[in-house]
């Protein structure tokens, strides 16, 4: 990827040598970090080397009477962006006609931010945030916009969300020769590399041949995994602690006609005390934990990975799976999995390439 802004922007920093060599460096920096877990070759998952972001967020910088994109550079000051070539193929070519529009007085004043949300297909949503109360003046405005370049616009202000088309769009993930639907809600984790989600999922299914035990899925968000596993599982029991995430995932089920997941809306605490029947719980109440032979967990947690309580829990299956987009807090936590559990298989997932950022995954088996 050739790019205007390298050294400058703050979003790519591992850049020398280009794609391979900053692939390399990561390869070699997790195969060292690891080493005292696993002693096999930690398999790589590549990304696109441009355009293979599928969301991106850019300031809006005001300059007199023009405005313009703008990144944070390394000394964290905005500067006015030219061109993005992370961002894929669709969000690219409307940046610069939608910048056009963007020159009108309605729609520029106390305007700061502008996020893209698109699939592999170019459905896409644009997210305008502002530091004013958005009226029906904006809103005509910016429906003729939606209109002219086809997509959905969402107005954000203080307690303010005006939706002007849709605040999802629609993605199809390929894992496997299968064809996986998803939602994806603006303003919502998605994940923003659909190459190498579609990779991450992929892996994660490596290895399961069909079987009759059920899955364990903790941190479950929109169902991005949950939707496939359901496939190779005989159920497939699945939590998370956002509401919207939930009814995301419970969609995507539908999309897939999948029917053998149960998605419930509680912690890893709460869902501890209900499986050791220390607690009821209303939301669990037209599920039987007895008819589960949960012998796999599967784990994909924020940065902040798992906590020490949660380790423990996961320690409890015969198979554990772990997703994470932190080496540093991975580490930390194989330090508990490893008492009781082999690493059997460790890949990383280019997810963020020309960023310092990788995802790792992790199988482990009960020794």
């Amino acid at each position: 990827m050739n790019c205007l802004h390298f050294g400058l922007c703050g979003s790519c920093t591992n850049y020398e040598g280009g794609y391979e060599a900053q692939l390399q460096r990561k390869i070699s920096e997790n195969q060292e970090r690891f080493s005292q877990f696993f002693r096999g070759d930690i398999v790589p998952f590549r990304s696109p080397t441009s355009h293979y972001r599928a969301r991106a967020e850019f300031r809006i910088w005001h300059e007199g009477n023009e405005t313009f994109y703008a990144m944070t550079s390394k000394e964290k000051q905005p500067f006015k962006v030219e061109d993005c070539p992370q961002v894929n193929l669709y969000i690219e070519e409307l940046m610069p006609l939608l910048l056009e529009e963007l020159q009108q007085d309605i729609l520029r004043t106390k305007l700061f931010g502008c996020d893209f949300l698109s699939s592999k297909d170019g459905d896409m949503v644009v997210s305008l945030l502002y530091h004013k109360k958005l009226d029906e003046v904006w809103e005509q405005a910016a429906k003729k916009v939606a209109i002219q370049f086809d997509i959905s616009i969402i107005g954000r202000s203080r307690k303010q969300k005006i939706v002007l088309g849709k605040d999802y769009v629609m993605e199809s993930l390929h894992v496997n020769s299968k064809k996986f639907i998803y939602k994806h809600i603006e303003n919502s984790f998605t994940q923003p590399n659909p190459k190498v989600n579609e990779q991450m999922i992929e892996w994660t299914l490596e290895g399961i041949k069909g079987t009759q035990t059920d899955l364990l899925e903790l941190y479950c968000g929109a169902g991005n995994f949950t939707i496939p596993f359901a496939t190779k599982f005989r159920k497939v029991l699945a939590t998370e602690i956002s509401k919207a995430s939930i009814a995301a995932a419970k969609e995507n089920m539908r999309y897939n006609n999948i029917e053998n997941i149960e998605f419930v809306r509680m912690s890893v605490e709460e869902f501890t005390q209900a499986l050791d029947g220390v607690r009821d719980f209303n939301r669990m109440r037209h599920i039987d934990l007895k008819e589960y032979d949960l012998q796999t967990i599967f784990v994909d947690p924020p940065r902040a990975g798992m906590d020490e309580k949660s380790c423990h829990f996961a320690t409890r299956f015969e198979n554990i799976i772990y997703i994470s987009c932190n080496p540093l807090t991975l580490h930390r936590d194989l330090e508990i999995l490893t008492k009781t559990h082999t690493v059997m298989d460790m890949a990383l997932f280019d997810q963020f390439p020309y960023t310092n950022h990788v995802e790792m995954g992790v199988k482990l088996q009960r020794k």
